[in-house]
């Protein structure tokens, strides 16, 4: 997400006992929200209440269900499942399905959750941001970078995501470090995720290009009023991106 925000204004959100960084262009903010359900849910919640957008979009790295699918290739969701509990969210917007997984799908569980919903890609955090958006009477959208094909073999990762939703990458390097079967997973993934940001990164900002147009807003940051300082700002985005091996 580096090169998107690097000219946006920077701001620490306290919210719940946790601090986040909130990104700011004029148009609309991004709050880094973490890895996972959990922390989707909290930064959601803090967001809403902060800057009260109209609309909060899930922004983040997702695995490819549909073979068709490549890395770096972004998904625009039309409807997001959560597989915890079947609840759905339409998006008004987009097309094709993903679905929410609490834990990081390996190739056995993408291809049930590729049965089970008929979805193209699987993230974990989508879900909880339309829970919580929809919960308080705000629009859901969802922009997804695919960062692993259907077929690719995941590393273990999820004992290296802390409580609040932070990758623990020392640590996760030192466990790879010794274990040689885990060097080519790795590599890849790092590469692939490197290659997903940039994408995501392009769609984020022709979307807001897009909705700025729409909305008749000045796209120009230089000039342009702070329109998120005020009511109802247009637009909030939750963060999701992590690389395992550089943090976005």
């Amino acid at each position: 997400m580096a090169p998107l925000v690097r000219r946006w204004k920077v701001r620490t959100l306290e919210h719940g006992g946790r601090q986040y960084r909130l990104f700011d262009n004029g148009n609309a903010v991004l709050i880094c929200g973490g890895i996972g359900a959990e922390a989707a849910r909290r930064a959601t919640e803090s967001v809403i209440q902060e800057v009260r957008p109209v609309r909060v979009l899930s922004v983040g790295f997702a695995g490819a269900l549909d073979a068709t699918l490549k890395v770096a290739d972004v998904f625009e969701p039309r409807t997001v499942i959560n597989a915890a509990d079947g609840a759905r969210a339409e998006t008004g917007r987009g097309q094709g399905t993903l679905v929410s997984y609490a834990a990081v799908a390996d190739r056995e569980q993408k291809q049930r959750l590729r049965t089970a919903y008929g979805a193209a890609a699987v993230d974990m955090e989508a879900a909880a941001v339309a829970h919580g958006a929809q919960a308080r009477g705000v629009e859901f959208a969802a922009l997804k970078a695919i960062s692993d094909a259907a077929d690719f073999a995941m590393p273990e990762m999820e004992r290296f995501v802390s409580g609040d939703g932070q990758f623990r990458s020392a640590k996760f390097a030192l466990y790879v470090a010794v274990r040689p079967w885990l060097w080519r997973s790795t590599i890849a993934l790092a590469r692939n995720s490197a290659r997903a940001s940039p994408a995501l990164c392009a769609a984020i900002e022709a979307y807001l290009k897009r909705e700025t147009s729409l909305s008749g807003l000045n796209p120009d940051p230089n000039t342009r009023e702070r329109d998120l300082e005020q009511a109802r700002p247009s637009e909030a985005w939750t963060g999701h991106a992590q690389n395992p091996l550089e943090k976005l």
